[in-house]
């Protein structure tokens, strides 16, 4: 008798293509093109009195958002699947900013203002040698492993204690916030080497270049598009795979799922462990946009608006976090300009707007107006064509 032979396994670069249908790949290479092509030409190219110049605080903004965005896809890939809500997500986005930013302050060499081979703030604190883990900071690749590496392992260990134990829900949400508190107030010591509270700043280069230069701001920018065009890919490509139908029923009925001989630990960890490591990479190109990184990011209140930005825009849709980023964030950019002291109002009044009456966000509100139009125009054909009968 002879076996046939099994069916040759789709290779991983089909499946992770798949992910995306022809229309989601259509937009994603048309904001690909718009990032790295028409960015560059509108911002460098264009004099600045052209009425399609792009302004240094237009690419500024931008890619500080489209960095947030990939904070939200983050965010939301452990709370719109998983059903984990962190209010700690901050402290992932934090440290990989922190890190990336001690290769920043390293690239300033005796450009400082006390012309040192330290830091400003060491020289500053009587300091006369860099501390054991700023070593290798000065080097590139080194400093890109630990953003990758330092977050996750956080991540993990953290993650593996609190899932064993099998807290989830509000408790999860609390001891988050406390430990990116915590955190927070330990970075504002000035002993910890991070600077105080007054962060890393007055960045001057990044390999070489300088990081004001209107190329480096624009090459930037397109590294963050890119980032998130590959977060949203990968994150689409989990949550349609196998692995991501079993979160989610994790999510829906966790009991179920370990009764009929899953383990919810290693699921929740891995996705986990995922989202710190994308925050921490959001982390790591922002704070070249931005300029600066301090233990602010760390706040409570900015891991409570990471979890708005997914809210507004639709829990459990990928595409819902990034529109929630840009909406919330913009809104944001021009309520503190105009209105600074209404700002918190509004963003409490849009979270609790958006929790009572648009439970599925901006995206669910877009796809319940498109089926009732559809319905519409179904029963206006179904009338005409009982007319002409």
């Amino acid at each position: 008798m002879t076996m046939s032979p099994s069916p040759a396994r789709t290779p991983f670069i089909v499946r992770l293509g798949r992910s995306f249908n022809a229309r989601s790949w259509q937009m994603a290479g048309l904001f690909a093109a718009f990032a790295l092509i028409a960015v560059p030409v509108m911002h460098l190219v264009l004099p600045p009195d052209h009425p399609l110049y792009l302004s240094t605080y237009f690419i500024t903004l931008t890619g500080k958002i489209l960095c947030y965005a990939i904070v939200a896809v983050a965010m939301d890939l452990i709370w719109g699947y998983g059903g984990i809500l962190s209010l700690g997500h901050g402290l992932f986005f934090a440290l990989g900013g922190y890190t990336f930013g001690m290769y920043l302050m390293r690239q300033i060499g005796r450009d400082g203002s006390y012309q040192s081979d330290l830091p400003d703030f060491m020289v500053f604190l009587d300091w006369k040698e860099l501390p054991w883990f700023w070593a290798g900071s000065d080097n590139f690749l080194w400093v890109v492993l630990l953003v990758l590496v330092v977050p996750a392992l956080i991540a993990f260990i953290f993650g593996y204690f609190a899932f064993r134990s099998r807290i989830k829900g509000v408790y999860f949400s609390i001891i988050t916030q406390a430990l990116t508190y915590a955190a927070m107030l330990l970075f504002f010591r000035n002993e910890t080497g991070f600077g105080g509270n007054n962060g890393f700043t007055d960045f001057k280069r990044i390999l070489g270049y300088s990081i004001t230069a209107p190329e480096t701001r624009v090459v930037l920018f397109g590294l963050s598009a890119l980032a998130l065009i590959g977060t949203l890919l990968l994150a689409r490509f989990l949550v349609t795979s196998k692995y991501g139908r079993i979160l989610t029923a994790i999510r829906d009925a966790e009991s179920r799922v370990m009764f009929i001989g899953y383990n919810p630990l290693w699921y929740k960890l891995f996705v986990w462990t995922l989202s710190a490591m994308l925050c921490a990479i959001a982390g790591a190109l922002y704070v070249p946009q931005v300029g600066i990184i301090n233990p602010s990011e760390m706040s409570v209140g900015t891991s409570i608006e990471i979890a708005i930005w997914v809210a507004v825009g639709g829990r459990g849709t990928l595409i819902g976090a990034v529109i929630g980023a840009f909406v919330v964030n913009l809104a944001k950019s021009w309520f503190t300009v105009s209105f600074p002291e209404y700002w918190l109002f509004f963003l409490g009044t849009l979270f609790i707007v958006a929790t009572l009456y648009l439970p599925q966000g901006i995206v669910g509100l877009w796809v319940k107006l498109r089926q009732r139009a559809r319905r519409g125009g179904d029963d206006l054909a179904a009338e005409a064509k009982g007319a002409s009968a």
